[in-house]
């Protein structure tokens, strides 16, 4: 089993609620154990106009291969109302394999660790409520270094 981390984020139809049913749902995956789960932060979204963003990290620990978990990840998100209709654009729920185990993965459908993470606070902060502060990523930067380039600005922790 590897130790895989997963972004979630919602800006629709109660998005506290779309994430503790997006927990919910990952507790029951094959081949799978649910470790747990960060606070939720509310943020505003990168694009001007949309509702505020709820986000968290999960993690699990997981022997699925990348693929199979990235199929059951966009089952939850169907299941839950996701459609997809324009980039980036607003959503009931997004689940993003943020890191799988040490891999680094780059397939058209699924790159790891994930693209624009190291930039994200929405990210950044609730992974590092899992994940140790010297979680190495592949090119060699560690959390606590993420951390320390990345502004806490417009983020605010919430209850879960």
């Amino acid at each position: 089993m590897e130790r895989v981390y997963i972004g979630m984020g919602s800006n629709l139809a109660d998005p506290a609620d779309q994430l503790r049913s997006a927990v919910e749902a990952l507790t029951q995956l094959p081949e799978s154990r649910f470790v747990g789960v960060s606070a939720f932060y509310q943020s505003d979204s990168l694009l001007p106009g949309q509702p505020r963003y709820t986000n968290a990290v999960a993690a699990i620990d997981s022997s699925l291969a990348p693929l199979d978990l990235l199929d059951a990840l966009q089952a939850i998100e169907l299941d839950q109302g996701r459609e997809r209709l324009e980039r980036w654009g607003p959503r009931t729920l997004d689940l993003d394999i943020l890191l799988f185990g040490d891999r680094l993965i780059d397939e058209p459908r699924l790159k790891v660790p994930h693209y624009h993470m190291h930039a994200r606070p929405f990210v950044l902060y609730p992974l590092a409520e899992l994940a140790p502060a010297s979680l190495e990523l592949a090119d060699g930067r560690t959390l606590a270094q993420l951390l320390s380039d990345c502004l806490f600005i417009g983020l605010e922790r919430i209850a879960s």
